[in-house]
């Protein structure tokens, strides 16, 4: 199936459509995050300006449209920020990640033999640890950052992808255009980038479509938990951290803080959302079993 009739159709699936447009109000948001929210500091857009130094949080009002989490960080520079954040780590680690896999992968299936047993024992090695007790390791070791985030999402995150492209690249390297493409003398390198990658690369794709909003997940997990992005960053993940100790509002009124945990959750709500979406819809249009 060429792009064209996959973007065309993607268009005209009702489930795509929705995550797509969910997608361009996220990629709108973080173009124009200058303008939407502009910084105290040009030099350190991504800090979270304070409007004071009180522990409570303090609700939505004229001069703060989102209110403020404790620490009296503006909730609403925070979500806006954090929309590049999220797109950083998403597109950084998922695009990283998948390169690898798809390379690790087609290597192995391709030449197959010691290749093949050495780099799927090496992957299995990886898989057999645990996802986001690694990442925090790693994290912890390397210090707290966002580029630090990405480095251990990166490491720990490209084997499915090399599972996955290992099965696709068996299926078709014995088919007649590759055998054609080794009869008329084509190099390794053409016949892998060239014919294989090209005829295998669309479940890879579905994947990381997938992937864009768990790897999104993890990281605002991490600075969930401290050790991701430093305190005050522009962070989804840590604007839910400022709001850990007011999740239960006030004793009669369990919703009085509920701007500092519902509005970074439904940011990172749909931001997941989306991506799924449209992941579901390409499986759909790609699968023929579905069709």
């Amino acid at each position: 199936m060429e792009w064209q009739e996959v973007l065309k159709r993607l268009l005209q699936n009702k489930i795509s459509l929705l995550g797509i447009l969910i997608i361009l109000f996220f990629i709108v948001v973080a173009v124009f995050a200058p303008w939407i929210a502009p910084p105290r500091d040009a030099d350190e857009p991504y800090l979270i300006p304070r409007g004071g130094w009180a522990i409570q949080p303090q609700p939505p009002s004229e001069e703060y449209i989102f209110g403020t989490t404790e620490g009296q960080y503006d909730i609403f520079y925070g979500i806006v920020w954090g929309t590049r954040t999220a797109f950083r780590i998403g597109l950084i680690v998922v695009g990283i990640s998948s390169s690898i896999g798809i390379i690790v992968g087609t290597i192995a299936a391709y030449y197959g033999g010691w290749i093949d047993e050495v780099i799927m024992r090496i992957t299995d090695v990886f898989m057999s640890i645990p996802f986001i007790i690694a990442t925090i390791v790693l994290v912890t070791i390397l210090g707290q950052g966002i580029t630090n985030v990405m480095i251990a999402l990166i490491t720990f995150s490209w084997m499915s992808t090399a599972r996955l492209m290992r099965s696709q690249v068996l299926s078709v390297k014995e088919d007649e255009f590759v055998q054609a493409a080794l009869a008329l003398g084509a190099n390794d390198f053409r016949i892998i980038f060239r014919h294989i990658i090209l005829n295998t690369i669309f479940p890879v794709v579905i994947q990381a479509s997938m992937r864009m909003g768990s790897m999104v997940i993890t990281a605002s997990t991490l600075s969930f938990l401290g050790v991701g992005a430093p305190e005050g960053y522009a962070d989804w993940g840590q604007m839910i951290s400022f709001a850990r100790n007011w999740i239960l509002g006030v004793e009669g009124d369990p919703l009085h803080y509920w701007y500092t945990l519902v509005i970074p959750g439904v940011a990172i709500t749909l931001f997941c959302l989306s991506w799924n979406l449209i992941g579901d819809a390409f499986r759909d249009i790609l699968d023929p079993k579905l069709n």
